[in-house]
């Protein structure tokens, strides 16, 4: 017989990703944000409700750490099944998450966990030693991550958190990640020249980039708790966009007037719009670290073309230099190769396992932890 527990009802219910509180229903606004538990029960089952009009959602179940399933919703409410058929008594660890980004430009998009359904019990979910906070664009989003390389438009069902080196990097290192992503977007301008589309601007928010009534009765617009959740690592993937918006014509942006990353008549970038960059990413480290002050902050870049570099590095020196604050550091990422990209000309699993690789291999280390690189296999 299934007992049904509102979802503030479950005992030792672990929440995943930024929100306003415990609430019911409990929105998901971010990639990646859930609800984790471990279960004894011979079946579970999530209820959750939806809504979206063209970009449908896209939700994953794991049990014991393997992907079980993955699924778009259909709007309105949805009984999940998490597993069934097993025997009852043996714990399973379960997690449940979103799988689609926050999409800024679709204020109707929303998803909230309302309840779950078992025959047994939920006993603790254990607490990770090892906190990292990922704030990046369309990579860290899983654009391109399912799908074939020939498939080509910008579609909800090929972007994840399942397969990227965010959720690499989380089993190497046995530790607990969020995710703070837009595909697009970048720290100073987006690839389309629109400067309203940079993290910054968002980050202090619980989802920025989730507008609309329905998100902001759930909390989304409120300023974010950062005392809730302190990460050890802050890690930054930020400057794809920002380079691409060199290469795409200008456009007139509310509160932002006309903007155009300029190039030479040689074809260079323009010192000015360079300069500009660079002040933005001094900026964001100082934003950074007004919220997270005993975090590392690390901007890990580099897998779509490495143009930003230059502008990144003479940042974030002179950030040391003026603060006195070593906790700061660069981290060169392997470029994504003919052999290894996926959709939507975006990085593919391997793309994403050679970085996760990189930056696990760094966080090991800097804090002195154990790295597992075959689990994600």
């Amino acid at each position: 017989m299934l007992k049904e527990y509102d979802i503030l009802q479950v005992p030792n219910l672990k929440i995943h990703g930024r929100t306003a509180g415990k609430t019911s229903p409990l929105p998901l606004f971010w990639t990646h944000s859930g609800i984790e538990v471990n279960c004894t029960g011979s079946e579970l089952w999530a209820d959750v409700e939806c809504g979206y009009d063209f970009h449908e959602i896209w939700v994953a179940g794991e049990v014991n750490r393997a992907v079980m399933f993955r699924r778009m919703l259909m709007p309105g409410k949805n009984s999940i099944c998490l597993y069934r058929s097993m025997i009852n008594g043996p714990v399973k660890n379960v997690r449940f998450y979103r799988e689609l980004q926050a999409m800024s430009d679709n204020p109707e998009i929303h998803l909230t966990v309302t309840g779950l359904r078992t025959d047994g019990e939920f006993l603790p979910v254990e607490e990770k030693k090892l906190r990292l906070e990922f704030i990046g664009d369309s990579i860290t989003s899983g654009e391109g991550s399912y799908g074939a390389k020939e498939d080509t438009e910008w579609l909800a069902m090929y972007m994840s958190y399942s397969k990227t080196y965010v959720r690499m990097i989380e089993l190497m290192t046995d530790a607990e990640c969020r995710s703070i992503s837009q595909g697009g977007w970048g720290f100073y301008v987006g690839w389309d020249n629109n400067r309203s589309h940079n993290m910054p601007r968002i980050y202090d928010k619980v989802c920025g980039l989730a507008p609309g009534p329905v998100n902001e009765s759930f909390g989304s617009m409120r300023d974010h708790d950062f005392t809730s959740w302190v990460p050890n690592a802050v890690i930054i993937n930020l400057g794809t966009n920002d380079a691409s918006s060199f290469n795409m014509p200008g456009m007139e942006v509310e509160g932002y007037g006309w903007c155009k990353s300029r190039k030479n008549e040689d074809g260079t970038m323009n010192a000015e719009d360079l300069q500009n960059m660079e002040n933005a990413v001094y900026d964001f480290l100082s934003q950074l670290r007004a919220k997270n002050p005993t975090s590392l902050l690390l901007w890990a870049y580099g897998m779509m073309g490495n143009e930003m570099e230059p502008v990144i590095r003479r940042a974030m020196d002179k950030y040391r230099a003026e603060t006195g604050d070593t906790n700061v550091d660069y981290l060169p990422l392997p470029n994504t190769t003919e052999a290894n990209i996926g959709a939507h000309s975006h990085p593919g699993f391997l793309s994403h396992l050679a970085s996760a690789k990189v930056i696990a291999g760094y966080l090991s280390e800097r804090f002195g932890i154990e790295v597992n690189y075959d689990i994600v296999l």
